[in-house]
């Protein structure tokens, strides 16, 4: 049965175009220290849900196409090891890197944290991507 991608495509959508535009250093000059701290506050928003739906995508993904079984009670380590098996994502220490930056999003008021995090969600949203072009490949 394939899987409700739409979710999972507006997120990825959402997340490269906040990020557009928080890396326009033109847009971003122009703006007061609050506004550019509400936009990467909105980067990271966008980073934490886009990759709760990647992983829950990953783990649909594994009970419909590998068995229903398949992901009871593993690791995230090995859901993304599954996942690379599937040829899903590419590196799984650069998922558990993302796994660990979200981790963090709940610490963002602390600014050195959160400039962390943003970066981070730069380097997420590339593989959000590739996952998302992967599963739409394989939604069969």
């Amino acid at each position: 049965m394939p899987l409700e991608l739409d979710s999972l495509r507006k997120a990825v959508g959402a997340l490269h175009d906040v990020l557009m535009k928080s890396n326009d250093t033109k847009f971003m000059n122009g703006l007061d220290e609050i506004a550019r701290n509400a936009i990467k506050s909105g980067a990271i928003k966008h980073f934490e849900f886009t990759y709760e739906l990647c992983w829950k995508s990953v783990k649909r993904w594994l009970e419909e196409n590998v068995s229903s079984t398949a992901v009871d009670g593993v690791t995230r380590r090995e859901l993304f090891r599954l996942a690379a098996e599937n040829r899903l994502i590419v590196d799984v220490e650069q998922w558990m890197r993302h796994h660990e930056a979200r981790n963090l999003t709940s610490h963002t008021y602390n600014p050195t944290v959160a400039e962390s995090i943003y970066a981070a969600a730069n380097d997420f949203a590339c593989d959000a991507r590739s996952l998302l072009g992967a599963l739409e490949a394989r939604n069969d």
